[in-house]
């Protein structure tokens, strides 16, 4: 069965499956880094490609979204959020928490295949490219 991701509703619903799917993929270990590590960091990056995308093209969603997993991840090279690390308050710690503290070219690879993987289904799934056109202007 073919999944349509043409609306604004089916975009909410995938990204909701991607949090669901990444909070699994931290609480339950199989012992394999690619599952344990890499695969919560595809999924996080595929989130933000989710969100981008109930207001953007694929493309344009695509693209953004890779900026924006590369600056926070290149924001752990500050040391900052290692320092949020430290807070006593809880909210900080969390926070230091989501965005990582250690850079890793790994993680950036994850995160392109996560991207590169959800953009693929979404633009390649319509006829003829229909995929590309925002949710807002789209007919039929």
């Amino acid at each position: 069965m073919a999944v349509r991701l043409d609306s604004r509703r089916s975009w909410v619903v995938c990204t909701a499956g991607i949090i669901a799917l990444g909070l699994l993929s931290r609480v339950f270990h199989t012992g394999f880094v690619i599952f344990d590590k890499y695969l919560g960091d595809a999924l996080y990056a595929m989130m933000i490609y989710g969100i981008l995308r109930l207001f953007w093209r694929a493309r344009t969603a695509g693209v953004c979204a890779m900026v924006v997993m590369a600056g926070i991840e290149t924001f752990q090279l500050t040391m900052i959020p290692l320092q949020l690390l430290a807070s006593e308050q809880w909210v900080v710690r969390a926070c230091a928490r989501l965005m990582g503290v250690q850079f890793s070219f790994l993680d950036l690879l994850a995160y392109a295949v996560g991207i590169g993987c959800l953009y693929l289904v979404d633009a390649g799934a319509g006829p003829s490219g229909s995929r590309s056109m925002p949710v807002w202007t789209r007919r039929g």
